[in-house]
């Protein structure tokens, strides 16, 4: 507010009155404040903007999902004053809010989409809510241990039966509200459900099935679940799909199931595939590989006018995907959304015989972009695609006619001129160790200030450099090592020992690097396993470039022994003034004072994630960030300190800071120590799923599938 009003009377003093704009103007340019600052601040500098701040415009969709500051007496003032005037509140990921916020809630009469996802909700106050809530048609909830449906009260169903989209996140095994919603029409289950309890006792997926909790589906048009690893999930998903294979709904245009892992197909699956197949025409599939692979499943299957396919990490040949896909690009032009994240026969004719590193068939990628020509998100990592040195054009060169994608997802091995793989620069072999060992003494690492030299050279040979060039508008990258894996994967100790590279990954390095730059739009980033960067000098040219730059993420870059691109990674972070998210792995990090003082110029960084082995860190130099750093509400280090360093510098800093900052959320724990996984299960999933966990997230799921 004081901001406002300080600026309002500087521009008077030059001419230029803000007020003077006409309302229309004002409004947009108030669209972009937070909900609670606008109504709890903003409208109390002045007349005309307390009228403009209650306009419907503003107050119709409440967003509170990341605004990190607000506390239970902002929402209940903010419920208080424009409560009967939201129709869309969205507070998924508050997890810090006391469960006694949602009471809250109440007053907001006219609500139609309500988003609780990540909040604290127990049953009682569930029921008690949305009793009051009848215009409610969409809510999102979370399911957690203790819930029991037999305590939602008449009144709660009755608003449940008109609900016609339900995004329910399971912790423990439930139907939820599920069988209490009779007029669904989309359904989103996200199965979260840990095999053993805190106490080490093994869970059951086995529900109490009655007449009372049998789901109703017959309205479905869009069913997607995803699981996390564990068989409970798959359990307890099976008994949700049982209803569906008695019966398909005849509007059903969207099926959706992303399990990780082994998920075998069962006789009552099959029943319903085979229903499927017969009874309805569908715009968005995504099924478990083992109910793909090896069966004639696609070629039964009709769709209307697709607009999301996920096969991920099927053995689909890409003689199959054109023939019982794409389908000679008749019916492909409405799609827009394709992941082939681990198919590594996807570009080959057939997979029989084929080894992954073997070189793909340029054609049937080609067909594949002519038929989509439409794509704005697509996905080919987790998979050795080797364009060949004398047939057909390079990957990169067709790509590179996608001129809609906004997200992209490649191996770094797709990259690389075929010629540099066969005439590899000598500097990558003789000045930089490639493995663990008896170290090499390389000197002090310099790289050049001004990159555009050495880029100039690269940009009339460099296919990768072209492609960049012709996606101006992407929004969202990831160069990600075929054979990479994160040392922290979910529910399951550390990784200790990571694959080698890929043999022509070896030649992608800094230049590549540099060529992002030209991405002007970049939001996103992720670049991992690329063993020939020398300097990071091409880090620079992207903070310096890329402006709209919001998330990073980087692991595994380099010399594995020694973090050699140090230097300008912290000369890049001085740049990025809207960064908001980073996440490093790299064994061996120093998380020092240097470090530390560069990611201080991040002014706008909330989020924090670092993923060391081995690695250090500067108690005093973390302290001081957190001090600089106002925004940062998550700070997870997983490094290789004891654990009564990481305990004793995770206390100081909430005992420092949690009561500024309400939404803060401090993880310091050795990355290599037992209990890892115990305390990881205690992380707020939103930043658990968006940040700490690495993966890729280019098509993971269709767009706009949920508000």
């Amino acid at each position: 507010s004081q901001e406002i009003v300080s600026g309002e009377s500087e521009e008077e003093s030059n001419g230029i009155n803000l007020m003077e704009f006409s309302d229309e103007i004002l409004l947009h340019i108030l669209s972009y404040v937070p909900c609670t600052d606008l109504v709890l601040n903003v409208r109390r500098t002045c007349r005309k903007l307390a009228t403009l701040c209650l306009d419907k415009s503003l107050t119709h969709t409440v967003l509170l999902q990341k605004d990190y500051k607000v506390n239970k007496d902002k929402v209940k003032q903010l419920m208080r004053d424009i409560g009967k005037e939201i129709h869309q509140l969205n507070m998924a990921g508050c997890y810090w809010l006391p469960s006694s916020t949602i009471d809250h809630v109440t007053r907001c009469k006219n609500l139609v989409k309500l988003n609780l996802s990540g909040c604290h909700v127990t049953s009682l106050r569930l029921s008690k809510m949305l009793s009051t809530l009848q215009h409610l048609r969409s809510l999102a909830i979370d399911v957690n241990p203790g819930f029991d449906a037999s305590q939602l009260s008449s009144e709660c169903k009755a608003t449940l039966s008109r609900v016609s989209e339900l995004k329910q996140t399971l912790y423990t095994p439930s139907y939820g509200v599920v069988p209490c919603c009779t007029s669904l029409e989309k359904l989103l289950l996200y199965f979260e459900i840990l095999d053993r309890s805190r106490e080490g006792f093994m869970l059951s997926g086995q529900l109490m099935v009655g007449e009372s909790n049998v789901p109703h589906y017959q309205n479905l048009r869009v069913f997607y679940a995803r699981l996390a690893p564990g068989y409970v999930n798959q359990e307890v998903v099976r008994l949700y799909l049982a209803v569906l294979s008695d019966r398909t709904p005849e509007n059903l245009h969207a099926f959706l199931i992303s399990a990780p892992g082994s998920f075998a197909e069962t006789g009552a699956t099959k029943n319903l595939l085979d229903s499927m197949a017969r009874n309805v025409r569908l715009d968005a599939l995504q099924l478990p590989k083992a109910w793909i692979n090896g069966s004639g499943l696609l070629q039964h299957l009709k769709f209307n006018n697709p607009f999301y396919f996920s096969f991920s990490r099927c053995t689909l040949s890409g003689g199959h995907l054109i023939q019982r896909v794409i389908n000679g690009g008749k019916d492909l032009k409405s799609l827009t959304s394709l992941n082939l994240s681990g198919c590594i026969h996807c570009l080959a004719p057939e997979s029989l015989f084929r080894k992954a590193e073997d070189d793909i068939d340029s054609s049937i990628l080609e067909s594949l972009v002519v038929s989509c020509c439409n794509l704005r998100h697509l996905n080919l990592s987790a998979a050795h695609h080797h364009s060949s040195e004398s047939i057909g054009s390079h990957l990169c060169q067709l790509l590179s006619r996608l001129k809609h994608l906004l997200s992209l997802a490649l191996p770094v091995c797709s990259i690389t001129n075929v010629a540099a793989d066969v005439e590899k620069s000598p500097t990558a072999s003789s000045l930089v160790p490639q493995t663990f060992g008896r170290k090499v003494r390389i000197g002090i690492q310099t790289y050049p200030r001004n990159f555009t030299d050495q880029a100039n050279q690269k940009m009339e040979s460099s296919v990768f450099w072209a492609l960049m060039r012709s996606l101006r508008f992407l929004e969202t990258l990831e160069i990600i090592g075929s054979s990479f894996s994160s040392a922290m994967p979910r529910n399951e100790p550390a990784i200790r020992n990571s694959l080698p590279p890929c043999v022509r990954a070896q030649s992608v390095g800094d230049s590549e690097v540099a060529a992002i730059s030209q991405l002007t739009y970049l939001q996103s980033l992720t670049l991992a396993q690329m063993p020939n960067i020398l300097t990071g000098s091409g880090l620079v040219n992207i903070g310096l470039q890329c402006q709209h730059l919001r998330t990073l993420s980087l692991a595994n870059l380099g010399m594995m022994g020694k973090m050699v691109y140090v230097s300008a990674l912290m000369d890049m972070l001085k740049h990025c003034k809207c960064l908001r998210d980073l996440r490093l792995e790299q064994p061996y990090f120093c998380a020092g004072a240097q470090f530390f003082q560069a990611l201080s110029h991040c002014s706008s960084l909330q989020r924090l994630c670092i993923v060391s082995r081995s690695g250090t860190l500067q108690s005093d130099a973390v302290m001081s960030f957190m001090a600089t750093c106002l925004e940062v509400i998550m700070c997870h280090m997983f490094m290789g300190e004891s654990l009564t360093v990481c305990k004793n510098l995770q206390q100081s800093i909430v005992r420092s800071f949690q009561a500024d900052r309400p939404a803060l959320n401090v993880v310091i724990f050795p990355l290599l120590h037992e209990d890892l996984t115990e305390v990881i299960r205690d992380v707020p999933m939103r930043h658990l799923d968006e940040i700490t966990l690495f993966k890729s997230r280019v098509a993971e799921e269709p767009p706009n599938l949920w508000w």
